[in-house]
């Protein structure tokens, strides 16, 4: 598939595969050699542009031989072979060489291209050639990540990267301390605290996971879907959780309440914040002793059923 780096630094570059025309124009007096090796780089774009990586990597391969200190064609190079590369067929000759040639180019890209942004995307795919859905090797991918931290400290991304990766080792002490520092680095990131959220929660640690989930709505106050994050965790915890008592379960049942009605604030039509109180409302009625007060929540949760069920009814029909 074409490049697609969706690990914790996000999707590559939109504009990369227009970067390459790009790359490849220009004006001045060459060598034999290096004309052949423009040519070749340019005959190379459109190959990979078609994701047809195995002419893509012989064009680039073409470009390489001809000029060694073409340094433009090293990154798409790797990334071709790394396309190539099946982590279905792990172990077959043929389909390893395919990766252990990516990791060399990639290396080659991170170490010579004067664009520091395609030397820091070099590293970011190096450090996923590592990870576990390829090559699965931990030790390899955390010098780079540290390199990463030392190039740019204050990108939070990076700590992200680290903390996983001493996560997926059961370092879980260091994982913490990486994404601590990322909160140090970019104290009012959102993102910092929904990766801390999601690493307390795998933690089974309730109560942090909620106050990161807390900090992360509160940094994007005009964002609904934060506030309706919260409530589904909130649900989840008293529904699933056999172990609470009435007492906190009911704790639990209003908090999440409370997040339904501040994601409909800013957004009255959410239909999800609108099904999660209903099912809420209904939890709240099932532990409530007085009958009176127990049908008042049935009957405004089925009020909150209606209605979230005529916007998915309407929505759907617009499309």
């Amino acid at each position: 598939m074409r490049i697609s780096f969706r690990s914790v630094w996000g999707a590559a570059p939109v504009a990369l595969v227009l970067a390459l025309s790009l790359a490849a124009a220009g004006c001045g007096k060459y060598s034999y050699s290096s004309l052949k090796a423009r040519k070749a780089f340019k005959d190379g774009n459109v190959s990979y542009g078609a994701q047809d990586w195995k002419k893509a990597a012989d064009k680039y391969e073409e470009v390489v031989s001809n000029d060694p200190n073409y340094f433009q064609a090293f990154f798409y190079l790797a990334n071709s072979y790394d396309n190539m590369y099946k982590p279905a067929r792990a172990g077959e000759q043929a389909n390893d060489a395919y990766m252990k040639k990516a990791i060399d180019w990639y290396k080659k890209s991170a170490e010579s291209d004067p664009d520091p942004k395609m030397r820091k995307l070099a590293m970011e795919y190096l450090v996923a050639a590592y990870g576990p859905e390829k090559l699965n090797n931990p030790a390899e991918a955390e010098p780079i990540v540290k390199r990463m931290i030392e190039i740019d400290a204050n990108d939070p991304t990076n700590y992200f990267a680290l903390a996983k990766i001493y996560q997926d080792a059961g370092r879980y002490d260091e994982a913490e301390q990486a994404l601590m520092k990322a909160k140090e680095v970019k104290p009012n990131d959102p993102q910092v605290y929904t990766a801390l959220s999601n690493f307390y929660n795998q933690q089974g640690e309730f109560e942090k996971t909620m106050d990161a989930l807390v900090q992360a709505a509160n940094l994007a106050p005009n964002n609904p879907q934060g506030y309706q994050l919260i409530a589904t965790f909130y649900w989840e915890k008293a529904y699933k959780d056999k172990r609470l008592s009435e007492a906190q379960q009911k704790e639990y049942i209003a908090k999440g309440i409370e997040a339904t009605d501040k994601a409909l604030s800013l957004n009255k039509d959410y239909a999800e914040a609108l099904t999660y109180k209903n099912i809420l409302m209904r939890m709240q009625a099932n532990l409530e002793k007085d009958p009176a007060k127990r049908d008042k929540l049935i009957k405004d949760a089925d009020e909150l059923k209606n209605r979230a069920m005529q916007l998915m009814k309407t929505n759907k029909s617009g499309d």
